[in-house]
C-alpha cells in the first residue's frame, strides 16, 4: 500500500468518496418525511401524507425521518457495497498496526534522517532495535526519495555525509552499516539533541 496518511486514504477510499455515507444513501432509497412551505406553489407540501405507507428510518443525528421506498434489490446492493467497504477498512487497520508501521507509523516525507539513540540498551535490546530499524528501512524507506542515519554518541556517526538517494543497494548498505555498529558507544548528556540538530540542519530533510 502507498505510504499515505489515513486522512488522505479516506479521501480516496472513504464512504463519502464512494457515496456510501448515510446522508448519501438515504435520498437514494427514500424521501424525507416532512412538511415545507413551497414558495413556487404558495402552499405547504407535506410528505407526511405518506405516513403508514412505507417503512421509516429516523436519523439519530438530527431526528429527521425518511420514508423508505427502495426495492429489495437496491437495498441489497448498498449492503454489498458497505460490506466491501468494511473489509477494506479492516485491511487498512491491519496494515497500519503491523510490521514497521506499528512502531514508526507511516512515513510520508520524501527525505528523512533517522536518529539512532540506543542509550544504555542491553545487547538483546540493541538487536531488537536493529531488527525494527532494518524493517522500517526495507518496508518504508524503499518507497521514498532520500534518507540517512545518524547515531547519537560522543562522536556522531553518520551512515552517509548527506542524505542518499534511495535504491536497493543503498538500503542494503544501510542495513549492513546498522548491524556493524558497536553495541556500546560513549554518549554525552547532549548527544541526542546534537544528533537531532544535525539531522534537521539539512534543508532538504522534511522530517
Amino acid at each position: 500500500q502507498p505510504l499515505i496518511s489515513s486522512s488522505k486514504w479516506l479521501q480516496l477510499h472513504g464512504l463519502k468518496r464512494n457515496k456510501l455515507s448515510l446522508s448519501q444513501i438515504l435520498p437514494q432509497i427514500g424521501f424525507q418525511h416532512r412538511e415545507d412551505y413551497v414558495t413556487t406553489l404558495g402552499k405547504p407540501v407535506a410528505s407526511r401524507y405518506a405516513a403508514g405507507l412505507f417503512p421509516q428510518y429516523m436519523r439519530a443525528q438530527d431526528g429527521s425521518v425518511y420514508n423508505l421506498t427502495a426495492k429489495k434489490e437496491l437495498i441489497l446492493h448498498f449492503v454489498d457495497c458497505l460490506m466491501r467497504a468494511i473489509e477494506l477498512y479492516k485491511q487498512r487497520m491491519d496494515w497500519l498496526t503491523s510490521a514497521s508501521r506499528q512502531i514508526f507509523g507511516v512515513i510520508q516525507e520524501q527525505c528523512i534522517v533517522i536518529v539512532l539513540d540506543f542509550g544504555t540498551a542491553s545487547p538483546a535490546e540493541f538487536d531488537l532495535c536493529c531488527d525494527a530499524l532494518s524493517m522500517v528501512l526495507m518496508e518504508q524507506v524503499t518507497q521514498i526519495a532520500k534518507f540517512n542515519l545518524i547515531r547519537a554518541a560522543w562522536d556522531l556517526v553518520r551512515w552517509q555525509p548527506q542524505p542518499a538517494a534511495v535504491s536497493e543497494q543503498a538500503v542494503s548498505s544501510a542495513v549492513k552499516w546498522l548491524w556493524r555498529l558497536a553495541r556500546a558507544a560513549t554518549a554525552s548528556p547532549g548527544s541526542s539533541a546534537e544528533a537531532l540538530l544535525e539531522a534537521m540542519g539539512d534543508e532538504t530533510v522534511s522530517s
